[in-house]
């Protein structure tokens, strides 16, 4: 090996070295392919590291320059091949070997019975092999000689989408095997659990649709056109099954040996596979994973139990849609019933009144619940909850607990009905139903809950941003009557801050400023910070491309806004009644009595982009959505914030969603950031 000496130090002196400098070239390329290769097996198959990220990415920048230079000298197993480019679109491909369904058990005796089939005709107990049922995407997995050629979705079992390019940035998938074996595999594609919670994270920080579950965002994930999406979203697999085609091969006799040697050619086995004598031991593998399960960092919905002799599994063979020889144990869904204490009311910024039940605290899906959705109050009615039922509470993979129904009991019926309250609970006004909505609406205006909530939305990052100032804050500065609304904050000095419990002079010092800092936000932020119903951060930036300022805006009669791109009569109609609102002018005055009384902050430069509606989705690497809006504007172009066939572009970023899918389903125009950049030079 040539250690950690760089080529590109080296030169060729005449033509007699250039032979040896080139052999020197493919010597180091195959030494950083497999340094690279070995660290993304421990890393991502062992959980066992040995190098550093600095050393990695050192490495890794080493082989892609090398492989820049000599692109002859480029093979299919370089780990520099594991993001690729955007594909048109995804191709049919029918399966060698189909992919099988399995059939279902529910508890131990189904599983017993399944057994007792099974051993009928050998008269004896067959071995068992017990695998974790991933909640993931099974994908069938081709390999020519040891390296990968092809990857293929599930699909119906007969037919799934070739989609090689994005499973190849999959790095648990190796790219090259550790012999030169053909074969096909199947796994289960999946996505941490903490990989999940990030993602949508970061996807409520952009405003951004969340997913349901991790098995939706692998899901989703995996179907992007775009491979390097792919790569930022952290999926990983688990191998289940080999079919060897190699004639040396055959002395593998059970399944159990088959997944031992799949580990030692690279593939990623879960480490908590077992063998087992006999169903007794596959009840108890079911029943000790039942709640172990909570603890590991994905999803599991079952386990999988398999005849572990590979010739008995070919002599019992299948049904017309699963094997005879296995059979999967579903877990039960993720449901546990509890005493419902309290219904408790909340009024949100909105004035919408939401139902939140309290309930007696109790262990569900790996965690304490004591809180509960109740959704609306049309839910309650239907279900007919009562305080002190026994109710069915289920998580489901949703971050959110809910109440889904109520148990048969007889203390039911002597619970008194719950009263659908008709005033709010936090001020006492009358609350009212809104045409077309669910839901009860506090009318009060200045109701203490729903300001607080206004209050604590106008100092958000996607509104006003202002540092310093969160709910705690927020509460004590009302209780002690210091704000009663979001101007009240403006008139606040350093000595009121100063009053507050465990507020010092720095500390009063550093929210006064950040507070004074907010008047100077643009028209955009201030009316995202308004909260006019049906108005978020995306149509606010639509309106603040169309009016130069608040008081344009107020002027506007329903028919001009309904025709904006992106807003609609509904919205337009909700912008209206807001600044036709007395209320609502009173803050505006006031606001405009502090201080604030913002433009749009978009100067037109040039009319390049004029005529044209952008969308704006996913993560820009020089720039935030908010920058690019505004250059779109100053250009004379305009933002919307959905897609339609009145698009002109959509400028995607990383880790675009829905809106990027939309635009190819209707051929719209799809940029990259470079392309955006080209465009207004």
């Amino acid at each position: 090996m040539l250690g950690q000496m760089n080529l590109f130090d080296m030169g060729a002196s005449d033509n007699s070295d250039s032979s040896d400098l080139k052999d020197d070239i493919k010597s180091r390329i195959e030494y950083l392919k497999e340094q690279i290769n070995k660290s993304n097996y421990l890393y991502y198959v062992e959980e066992n590291p040995y190098l550093s990220d600095f050393e990695y990415d050192k490495l890794f920048a080493e082989l892609k320059e090398l492989e820049e230079k000599y692109p002859n000298l480029k093979t299919l197993d370089s780990p520099t091949q594991r993001v690729g480019s955007v594909s048109e679109k995804f191709f049919s491909h029918t399966h060698k070997y189909r992919l099988y369904s399995l059939d279902n058990t529910y508890n131990a005796e189904e599983l017993t019975k399944w057994y007792e089939r099974v051993c009928k005709e050998y008269n004896r107990e067959l071995e068992l092999v017990c695998e974790l049922k991933i909640d993931g995407l099974a994908i069938a997995l081709t390999y020519d000689k040891g390296l990968f050629t092809l990857g293929v979705t599930r699909g119906d079992g007969i037919t799934g989408e070739e989609i090689t390019q994005n499973l190849k940035t999959i790095k648990a998938i190796p790219l090259k095997l550790f012999e030169p074996k053909t074969l096909e595999v199947r796994g289960e594609i999946y996505m941490p659990k903490s990989s999940f919670e990030k993602l949508n994270e970061e996807a409520l920080s952009l405003g951004e649709k969340v997913f349901a579950n991790p098995r939706n965002a692998a899901s989703g994930s995996l179907r992007q056109l775009d491979s390097t999406i792919t790569a930022k979203r952290d999926l990983s697999m688990f191998t289940y099954t080999g079919i060897f085609e190699d004639s040396e091969d055959s002395n593998i006799k059970t399944h159990y040996d088959g997944m031992q040697y799949l580990k030692k050619l690279g593939f990623k086995v879960n480490p908590n596979i077992r063998l087992v004598k006999n169903i007794q031991g596959a009840i108890e593998y079911c029943n000790e994973w039942a709640t172990k399960r909570f603890d590991l960092d994905y999803a599991t919905d079952g386990v999988v139990i398999k005849v572990n002799d590979i010739a008995i599994q070919k002599d019992l063979g299948y049904t017309a849609r699963a094997p005879k020889w296995a059979t999967a144990f579903k877990f039960p869904p993720e449901e546990v019933s509890t005493k419902l204490l309290e219904i408790e009311l909340n009024t949100g910024k909105t004035g919408i009144v939401t139902p939140v039940a309290v309930l007696e605290p109790v262990q569900l899906a790996g965690s304490v619940v004591s809180r509960a959705s109740l959704h609306n109050f049309d839910e309650i009615k239907r279900l007919d909850i009562r305080i002190g039922d026994t109710v069915l509470v289920k998580k489901a993979a949703e971050i959110i607990p809910k109440v889904v129904k109520v148990m048969d009991s007889e203390i039911h019926n002597s619970l008194p009905e719950y009263k659908i309250p008709n005033t709010c609970p936090a001020c006492g006004a009358p609350l009212v139903e809104k045409e077309g909505e669910v839901g009860l609406y506090c009318t009060n205006s200045g109701c203490s809950q729903l300001m607080c909530a206004k209050i604590e939305y106008w100092v958000s990052k996607e509104a006003m941003d202002i540092d310093f100032v969160g709910p705690s804050l927020i509460q004590q500065l009302y209780d002690k009557k210091f704000i009663s609304n979001p101007v009240d904050l403006y008139r606040l000095t350093q000595e009121d801050l100063m009053k507050l419990d465990l507020i010092k002079e720095k500390s009063a010092s550093n929210i006064y400023n950040s507070i004074q800092k907010s008047k100077t936000r643009p028209l955009n932020r201030l009316l995202t910070a308004l909260g006019i119903r049906h108005v978020g951060k995306e149509t606010a930036d639509i309106l603040s491309g169309e009016f130069t300022s608040l008081d344009e805006l107020m002027q506007a009669q329903i028919e001009r806004l309904s025709n904006i791109e992106g807003i609609g009569e509904i919205i337009a109609k909700s912008i209206y009644d807001y600044f036709h609102d007395e209320n609502n002018l009173q803050l505006l005055a006031d606001l405009k009595s502090v201080g604030i009384d913002p433009v749009s902050e978009s100067i037109q430069k040039s009319d390049k982009l004029a005529g044209k509606t952008f969308v704006l989705t996913g993560t820009l690497k020089n720039m935030t959505r908010d920058e690019a809006s505004s250059i779109i504007k100053s250009h004379g172009g305009k933002t919307s914030s959905s897609v339609s066939k009145k698009t002109s572009y959509v400028l995607a970023g990383e880790n675009a969603g829905s809106k990027l899918d939309k635009a190819k389903d209707l051929g719209v125009i799809i940029l990259t950031e470079n392309d955006f950049l080209e465009m207004i030079r």
